[in-house]
């Protein structure tokens, strides 16, 4: 019942139709008129938003303040601190799943304090990886977030084919000091279903 209640409120704070300006990704008022998305468009970015703001809330109720959601032409940007880097990827992951989802830029900072050492080798993991993923003909390397935590690499994105998928793993097995790869990635097929 209180689960039901705490849903019924998210919604009815995040409920809102689009009016004659939105906010846009970078804080200013767009009108609507001017915005070059189309408004079947505009409308789909903002249930998109209020859809993945609702998921943040119900998963963690600070998330409601502490985490920032854009939606633009099924681009989603995030922005906010969290405590852990386990959250970052938690966020990250739900962020992908969102129906319709085209992208995601993730610019959520981490509180949690980091020896030099060991953010330093989670830097030269990432580098390594998303360099490989450049100069890999086989695979669009933008399609594609990577964050690597305690040598734990984490890859989200979204693969035009199977082969493409299987580069991106053979490239994370080459490099020496990742312990761990977990990946997320979606199908172009399964987005197409999703958005009929």
């Amino acid at each position: 019942m209180k689960k039901n209640l705490l849903i019924l409120f998210i919604l009815f704070l995040l409920n809102s139709c689009v009016g004659s300006s939105t906010s846009g990704v970078f804080g200013s008022g767009v009108s609507i008129a001017l915005d070059p998305r189309t408004l079947g468009t505009q409308i789909d970015d903002s249930i998109m938003q209020k859809n993945l703001q609702a998921r943040l809330t119900i998963m963690e109720k600070k998330y409601l303040i502490k985490i920032s959601v854009k939606v633009l032409d099924g681009r989603i940007f995030l922005r906010g601190k969290v405590d852990e880097p386990e959250e970052k990827l938690k966020i990250t992951k739900t962020a992908w799943e969102t129906k319709g989802v085209r992208s995601v830029k993730n610019n959520i900072a981490i509180k949690q304090k980091f020896s030099f050492k060991n953010t330093a080798i989670d830097v030269l993991i990432t580098s390594q990886l998303r360099a490989a993923l450049i100069f890999n003909k086989n695979v669009k390397a933008a399609n594609f977030n990577i964050d690597t935590i305690n040598r734990n690499t984490y890859v989200f994105g979204i693969a035009h084919t199977e082969s493409e998928k299987k580069e991106i793993i053979q490239e994370a097995k080459q490099i020496v000091d990742l312990e761990k790869l977990v990946t997320s990635i979606l199908m172009v097929s399964d987005l197409s279903r999703q958005r009929e």
